[in-house]
């Protein structure tokens, strides 16, 4: 029995009595294979639910550990939301750029300038082209 490659997809290989290969004819008759299935992303060995990145089992697991810690996790929430509270506003974070631009005065534009990649790659290749002709005269 002589193998040969399958003429429609020249993948898989077919015995020489047979047409076309498994995975072409399930193709052709509109039989789609279903992808793999996502594994949970905590245990990885059961397939995840629908809408859930989790299976089964582990839902219920955690589920179970949530009724167990539901006391606790209160205490942590309140003391969370003191904490936000207390942080500062993303408004204030706007401030700091022209405050920085006023210490800096005419700095700015050059620290600026300095950050940006493409300037740190000309800096670059003209030191290079300045090695290149020392080397060379």
């Amino acid at each position: 029995m002589r193998l040969v490659l399958c003429p429609r997809c020249e993948l898989n290989y077919i015995t020489g009595d047979e047409q076309y290969c498994k995975v072409c004819l399930q193709e052709m008759r509109g039989v789609v294979q279903n992808e793999e299935a996502e594994l949970c992303s905590i245990c990885n060995e059961n397939p995840v639910l629908p809408g859930r990145d989790v299976c089964a089992f582990c839902l219920a697991e955690m589920k179970n550990g949530d009724d167990q810690t539901a006391a606790g996790d209160e205490d942590a929430s309140k003391a969370n939301a003191g904490e936000i509270v207390e942080m500062d506003s993303v408004s204030q974070m706007d401030e700091i750029l022209p405050e920085m631009k006023e210490e800096l005065g005419d700095d700015y534009g050059s620290i600026e300038n300095a950050l940006s990649l493409e300037s740190v790659r000309e800096e670059e290749e003209k030191e290079q082209e300045e090695q290149e002709q020392e080397e060379e005269g």
